[in-house]
Formats: C-alpha cells, sequence, structure tokens
C-alpha cells in the first residue's frame, strides 16, 4: 500500500472537461474541479459562494438588456420586449416608452453609443437613437443622416446588375425614369436615389421598370446610364446589422443585403455619409472580399477597428483613417457566432468573442512579436460549459464573463491574465436566464421563473434569489409585498436567524418570533467536487483507493455540508458549537480535518464533496488529503 498527500492550494483553473480526467500530467489539473456550481473563483484562487440575486421588477415579457451610460448618469438599462423598452437606472425603474421590435428580433438587436444618444439596430428594422432629454425623459426616433441644401448623406448601392440602366425623361422638374431591368418593385415613395451623381426623389412607382420622381440636382444628361445607386438601406434590401464609433466615425458593418460590407462616416459628423472627392475626412465603404463568407457580426474599436464576421476575423489598422490609407487584413479564421448577437467583451487589452460553433471563447489580441493578432480559445479545458450560448457580458467589478446557456444557466469565467486565472463555474437558479448586461459595475439578469419574467441583480449583500431585504419599525411577524414569489417555497433571514422554510401564498408569509428586518428568497445550492486523485507517476497498477483524512481551510465560514463517502453530513465548525452557525460569527480563518472511511474500487470518483444551500457565507481557500492507495 502506498501513501499519498495531495494538496490543493488554488482553483484556478475552475471545472475542466470530464474528457481531461486522465490528464493529471497537466497543471490544470491541480488546480482544477470536475464540478463547481453556484461558486466563483477568488482573484487569490479560493472558491466562494456566489453572490445572490436581488429582486427588482417584474417584466412585461420576454426582454433583452442593453447597457448605456448617458453624461452624469451611470447604470442605465434598456429593457427591450416586444414593442417596448423599460428604463431602469441603478436598478431603479425610470420610465418607458413605445418600442418597434418584436420579441422574435431581440436575439438579434445590436447597438452602439456615442455621448447621450444610444443606437439601436436591427437587420429588419429601420435604425432607431435612444436620446436621454433629461433624468427621467428618453425619446426613441429613426436615425436620420444629414440633408445638407436638400442632399441627403445617406449610404447608396448599385444592386441591379452592373449592365442596367435608367432613363430619364428630363433633367429638371418632375420627370419619368425607365429602367432596362426591373428595379422599382417595393420602393417606398420620397425615397432618394442618384443618377450620374445627382439627386432624385422618387415621387411615385408606376410599375418595377417606370417610376416618377422630381429632380433634386439638377441632372447631366437624359442619355441611359449605368451610373446610378438607390439607398443602401430600405425595407427592400435591410439595414444594418451592426455598428460602432470609432475615430471619430459613425462605422456600419454589414446590412441584410450587403452582409459583408462596411461604410463610415465622415470624421466627426456621423450622419453624413457624402463620398465626396475622397479628402482624408469623407467617408469611406469598402467590402470584404475574399475566398470565405464575410457576414460582418460585430465591430469593436479597440488598438484598431476590429471586424468579427461568420468566417474569419479583420483589422482595419489605418491610424487615422482615410479614404487613401485604409486597409483591411484578416488576421484569423474562426468566425463568429450568426444565430444570436452575443457583444465582443473588452477585457485586459483583449476582445472576447463567440465563435461560430458557440462552444469556444475566442480571446483576440495583439502580439508584438508576430506583429498580428491571434485568437485562443479559453474555454479549452472547459468545452462542456459552452452550450448554445444566447447572451454574454463581462463584470469589471468581479471579473467575471458570463455567458448565458440555451438551457438557461450561465457559464461564469473568472478571468486575470496577469495571475494566470481563466476559471469557468457554472451558475444555477430556479428559473431560466434569457439576459444578462453590465453596466454602473452591476450585473443584471432577466429570468422566466414559472410564467413571469423578473429584472434581476447580482448582489453580494443578497444570500438569496429573487430576494429582497424588508423592514419594520417594530418586530412584526406578518410580511406582505412577496407576490413576485407567490407559491414558492422560500428561505428566511429574520434579524439574522435562519428559519424554517416556506411557502408564500398571497403575497406575504407569517414567521414567529416576530422580527423587524427579513431578507427572503429562494434557496440556491453550491457545489464544489474535486477531480478523482491523479495517480499519475505514483502507482502503476492502483486498485483501490480511500481518503483517510481531509483538511479544509476556510474563511469567513458559517456552515460546512460535506460528503466523505458516507453521504452529506453537516460538519462541526468550532468545538462545542453547533454544526450550523448560521447566528454565530463565521469561521474567521481555520482548518477543519474530516476523516473518512471506506475503500473506492472506481478511481474516476472524486473523494469528497461539499453540497449545500444554506444561506450564509462559504469560502473555501484550499484541501489537504492523505490518501492511501492498494495496489
Amino acid at each position: 500500500m502506498t501513501r499519498l498527500r495531495q494538496t490543493t492550494t488554488n482553483f484556478t483553473s475552475g471545472e475542466i472537461s470530464p474528457e481531461l480526467l486522465a490528464r493529471g500530467d497537466i497543471g490544470a489539473y491541480a488546480n482544477g474541479a470536475s464540478k463547481l456550481r453556484n461558486v466563483s473563483i477568488l482573484p487569490t484562487g479560493g472558491v466562494t459562494r456566489r453572490a445572490g440575486l436581488r429582486y427588482l421588477s417584474t417584466l412585461v415579457g420576454q426582454s433583452r438588456l442593453i447597457p448605456f451610460e448617458f453624461a452624469a448618469q451611470s447604470g442605465g438599462l434598456a429593457v427591450i420586449s416586444n414593442n417596448r423598452i423599460d428604463i431602469f437606472i441603478n436598478g431603479a425603474f425610470v420610465s418607458n416608452i413605445t418600442g418597434v421590435w418584436t420579441t422574435a428580433q431581440l436575439s438579434q438587436m445590436t447597438w452602439a453609443q456615442t455621448s447621450d444618444m444610444l443606437l439601436l439596430l436591427h437587420p429588419d428594422v429601420p435604425p432607431q437613437k435612444l436620446v436621454r432629454t433629461n433624468a427621467t425623459t428618453y425619446t426613441l426616433s429613426a436615425w436620420t443622416y444629414l440633408l445638407d441644401a436638400n442632399i441627403l448623406h445617406q449610404p447608396y448601392y448599385k444592386y441591379a446588375d452592373a449592365a442596367v440602366t435608367l432613363t430619364p425623361s428630363a433633367t429638371s422638374g418632375t420627370i419619368t425614369v425607365t429602367a432596362s431591368a426591373p428595379v422599382f418593385t417595393g420602393v417606398p415613395v420620397s425615397s432618394r436615389w442618384r443618377i450620374g451623381g445627382r439627386e432624385i426623389a422618387i415621387a411615385s412607382v408606376t410599375s418595377a421598370t417606370v417610376a416618377t420622381a422630381v429632380v433634386v440636382q439638377a441632372l447631366s444628361s437624359t442619355a441611359a446610364t449605368t451610373i446610378w445607386q438607390e439607398p443602401a438601406f430600405s425595407n427592400t434590401r435591410g439595414y444594418p446589422t451592426t455598428a460602432c464609433f470609432h475615430q471619430d466615425r459613425l462605422i456600419i458593418g454589414g446590412s441584410k443585403n450587403l452582409p459583408n460590407r462596411i461604410w463610415m462616416s465622415q470624421t466627426g459628423d456621423i450622419t453624413n455619409f457624402f463620398k465626396g472627392t475622397g479628402l482624408d475626412s469623407q467617408s469611406i465603404k469598402f467590402g470584404i472580399l475574399s475566398d470565405q463568407a464575410n457576414a460582418i457580426r460585430g465591430l469593436y474599436s479597440g488598438r484598431d477597428l476590429q471586424i468579427f464576421t461568420n468566417g474569419a476575423e479583420y483589422v482595419v489598422a489605418s491610424s487615422p483613417l482615410t479614404p487613401v490609407s485604409v486597409q483591411i487584413r484578416r488576421q484569423t479564421r474562426v468566425g463568429s457566432m450568426a444565430s444570436h448577437y452575443l457583444p465582443p467583451l473588452s477585457v485586459d487589452g483583449a476582445s472576447l468573442f463567440m465563435a461560430r460553433n458557440g462552444q469556444e471563447l475566442r480571446e483576440f489580441t495583439y502580439t508584438d512579436t508576430a506583429q498580428s493578432y491571434r485568437s485562443n480559445d479559453v474555454a479549452l479545458l472547459a468545452k462542456h460549459m459552452l452550450v448554445s450560448p444566447v447572451d454574454q457580458c463581462y463584470d469589471p467589478r468581479r471579473r467575471i464573463i458570463y455567458v448565458v446557456r440555451g438551457d438557461g444557466k450561465i457559464a461564469a469565467l473568472t478571468i486575470q491574465r496577469t495571475e494566470d486565472i481563466v476559471a469557468w463555474t457554472l451558475l444555477e437558479t430556479d428559473g431560466t436566464v434569457t439576459s444578462i448586461a453590465n453596466t454602473g459595475d452591476e450585473t443584471y439578469a432577466v429570468i422566466l421563473r414559472g410564467s413571469q419574467y423578473f429584472l434581476e441583480r447580482f448582489d453580494n449583500n443578497m444570500r438569496v434569489d429573487a430576494g429582497l431585504n424588508l423592514s419594520a419599525g417594530s418586530p412584526a411577524t406578518v410580511w406582505i409585498g412577496l407576490s413576485h414569489l407567490n407559491g414558492r417555497v422560500v428561505q428566511i433571514i429574520a434579524d439574522g436567524n435562519i428559519l424554517v422554510s416556506q411557502t408564500v401564498s398571497g403575497g406575504q408569509v407569517t414567521i414567529s418570533p416576530a422580527a423587524t428586518s427579513l431578507e427572503i428568497g429562494l434557496p440556491y445550492r453550491h457545489i464544489i467536487e474535486p477531480l478523482p486523485p491523479s495517480l499519475t507517476g505514483v502507482v502503476a497498477n492502483a486498485k483501490n483507493v480511500r481518503m483517510i483524512e481531509a483538511t479544509f481551510r476556510l474563511l469567513n465560514t458559517s456552515a460546512l455540508r460535506l460528503d466523505v463517502g458516507r453521504g452529506l453530513r453537516n460538519v462541526v465548525l468550532k468545538s462545542g458549537q453547533p454544526a450550523i452557525l448560521p447566528t454565530t460569527t463565521p469561521l474567521g480563518v481555520g482548518d477543519v480535518s474530516v476523516s473518512a472511511f471506506g475503500w473506492s474500487q472506481d478511481l474516476t470518483k472524486p473523494l469528497w464533496m461539499i453540497d449545500q444551500d444554506h444561506p450564509v457565507p462559504f469560502t473555501l481557500l484550499g484541501v489537504k488529503a492523505e490518501i492511501k492507495i492498494n495496489d
């Protein structure tokens, strides 16, 4: 028999994929776990029970969260639902206005912000701008392009074959325009077209080849010409897919009918897309042409303009951007998701994007040695964590990337490159998370619980989900205001004491004894399960293994529920005190040793597991285990 002492000093590799259960030779195995549920990895390497979720509001239905921070007012959140926008500031409802997007369109919405204007985009809907006029008043209106001397400086494009001509009946006034092929189907009245670089306004459409127009700029000839353009964006051609602001320009990336095209406004004038004569400050447009599909899925303004398509990643490295200097270069061939829009995230100088296959979170970063960008997969050791992603955000305060999965759970990545921390955990709640966003250093989530959608916020001071803190001037037994928890079994913490769980009825609960403060909400369990012991290079033909003793180093912990082979049991943390200590001072820093009995013939199973739903503080810093191996 062989005795072995194994020490886990940190969990900085997080939960790793079952595919790596035989890779005890890699460094991640020593600092990883087989299951981490509802916990977060600390920057110092420990693992702590995750923050609870504070209930903020019941929403009208399925919603998409879009963050914004207007001047002198941070923590803004636009909650987009079917034909409606609800505005929240720092978690408090401010107002609602009528929207223009349907529930089915929420997953493809994109956005970009500058100053007090939030630009909202969808390829089937005209771009809209959300503008703050004062602390409580917001307006939504269609995005408009510069109208100068009655000339509309919008993007134009010729969709028809290059040989198709337009023939005007006159050079001024009201004219008839005849096309050599059908081009006027679905053209709206008053839309602006250009013939030979001169502008006309469509007045009416007679047929697919004939239209009446009013000349805005005198035309140079009545001869048939192939030099003409229609609006790049319209109901028939589609609208911009995504946008960002870069070097004082509005950058538009792709549209429904032109998925691989880039338009850049004039410098300092984000509504002006007049091409002009190619001066440095004038607008720029180009297509991404290569040997693969390049439908643009995202834009990011970083060191360079970064363009994420469904087939590859590109950068426009010119500084400043001018019509002459602009150059686009492909960097990597990964591709981004198309089923949902997941915004690129900025973390420590890198841009993180969800790969096309939905199973890789790629870190797009510039390397000085190669003088180019690379895209590393930060989910390489935890492929099982990413399942049909639908939304994502980054919480800089907690240093966590949250990825909402299609099953309503959250894959959470604690990332801190300077300390070599890339650790995944899985967050679960009694419901289905559908959207997530970070604004004002707070992270918010839309959660479907039963038949209702709730807006909730991660809160380090909350120990339950969908939770509320209530108070009374004098001790009370009946507590109301809990309609969002009707029919739910809730945990109750009254004046610091954990009471017996009960079901909310009629929006209230009755407790005993009376209390002046209450924290109430849904319970959630945290689970920590280590990897099986690595016997690589220790015992060649191990048959059985048993843990003799394990010592758990805890910090600010009030309860420990542990299974070392005999089922889950509450462990006494301090001599002479009960196993659960919700009403006493938590254990500061201390070691708790537990003896184990019995052999295990299954070398693929862990030797201990923590599983508890006590709404009290819990932090595990490390574990030392003494193991006996029978060969």
